[in-house]
């Protein structure tokens, strides 16, 4: 099999996370860059990172890395890559997107059309044609350049990873299931400690935790670009992939998580969610104000995407709600609570400053991840059989 070059993008600070998955899954890193990981691995490690990883946003097959000042060396450079090893005479091909920061080359549609045409030059020599139907299966391209540097690739993913499928109606400011996931586990929770949501919406947090807690991959029930292309990767490699998936997959794992909000028909809506995504057997939805917010066992985990006044007309409510959050917190002894939020004042008015705080970009969205630590539970003697 072909060894690749897989860059794997994910959310701006989270980069940890993703590298840890990605060596759990077996492959040797090549580097690490701001939102983003790449790593090395052949046909099978691309149908897997699809369907395994839940903290990336796409994979994507690295076709070539070069320096570019002028649109004559970004034209001469894509000219010059193997594009007939990966896109077949049929295949469709365009650049689905082009990003440049801090680089002199700016124009995301000069980019797009220059390296369409350069593609179509160096296809044109190596197929012997001057026209292409472009009617087989699509290879959308995706082009980054930062200081300069260009790096070309083909997306094997199509839709975002984060759209699992299970997400068919969301709340109004709804965090990513990739984001949620990443956030999970930068936590200490173990599917054996409680996991509270007080304000759930469309339940992503909850169901991203039972997904982890049953070990189901979050891309086995969905469909992915590269399936389609037969002339790098066989078909049997996906299903054996998804069959792998299912095989690890633990039925019976019983688990204490539960989702909470105000709103009856989010509540709803993140139950039929669940169900879509196969856990809702695992997960406790119920309307409840964050108020109300008590649990009678010790060492739980509060993991929560609170409001934070998106809306100028919302903000004045903050101080109330966040000082809620706080009164419910301080009554859960000896539990930990992780929250992101962009409100600047959360610690004033929860009371209590966070034990560790990390910036994470939410989108464009300058967010924290606050995160107040309880105590470690007791360690559990090892009776004897």
């Amino acid at each position: 099999m072909k060894t690749y070059e897989l860059v794997v993008p994910c959310h701006f600070g989270l980069e940890a996370v993703l590298k840890r998955e990605i060596y759990d899954l077996g492959y040797e890193i090549e580097r690490v860059e701001d939102g983003r990981v790449t790593f090395l691995g052949d046909e099978e490690a691309i149908c897997r990172a699809n369907i395994f990883l839940r903290t990336a946003e796409r994979v994507l097959i690295q076709v070539g890395r070069f320096r570019a000042t002028t649109f004559e060396e970004l034209f001469q450079g894509i000219k010059a890559l193997p594009w007939e090893e990966y896109i077949p005479s049929d295949g469709k091909f365009w650049v689905k997107k082009a990003s440049s920061i801090k680089s002199k080359l700016f124009s995301p549609s000069d980019i797009q059309s220059i390296v369409k045409k350069a593609m179509v030059e160096r296809l044109k020599r190596e197929y012997h044609t001057d026209w292409f139907k472009e009617d087989g299966a699509p290879y959308p391209v995706r082009i980054f350049l930062l200081k300069d540097e260009v790096t070309v690739t083909l997306d094997t993913s199509g839709d975002s990873l984060h759209k699992r499928g299970y997400r068919t109606m969301t709340s109004k400011a709804p965090l990513t299931e990739t984001l949620a996931a990443a956030l999970l586990l930068l936590t200490p929770w173990k599917p054996d400690r409680i996991l509270v949501d007080p304000f759930c919406g469309s339940g992503t947090f909850p169901i991203e935790a039972a997904m982890i807690a049953a070990n189901m991959a979050p891309g086995m029930n969905r469909e992915f670009t590269a399936e389609q292309w037969t002339n790098l990767i066989d078909r049997k490699l996906w299903y054996e992939c998804v069959r792998e998936a299912q095989d690890m997959v633990e039925e019976n794992v019983t688990v204490d998580i539960q989702g909470y909000d105000i709103d009856g028909d989010v509540v709803k809506a993140a139950r039929e969610n669940a169900k879509r995504a196969g856990v809702e057997h695992l997960i406790h939805f119920q309307q409840r104000p964050v108020a109300q917010l008590r649990h009678p066992k010790k060492y739980g985990f509060i993991v929560t995407n609170p409001p934070y006044g998106e809306r100028l007309e919302d903000k004045a409510d903050l101080p109330e709600l966040y000082g809620q959050i706080g009164e419910a917190y301080r009554s859960l002894d000896s539990w930990s609570m992780y929250l992101i939020t962009s409100y600047e004042d959360t610690e004033r008015y929860i009371g209590r400053k966070a034990d560790k705080n990390r910036k994470i970009y939410n989108g464009m969205l300058k967010t924290y991840f606050y995160q107040f630590m309880g105590p470690k539970p007791p360690r559990r003697d090892k009776k004897e059989n």
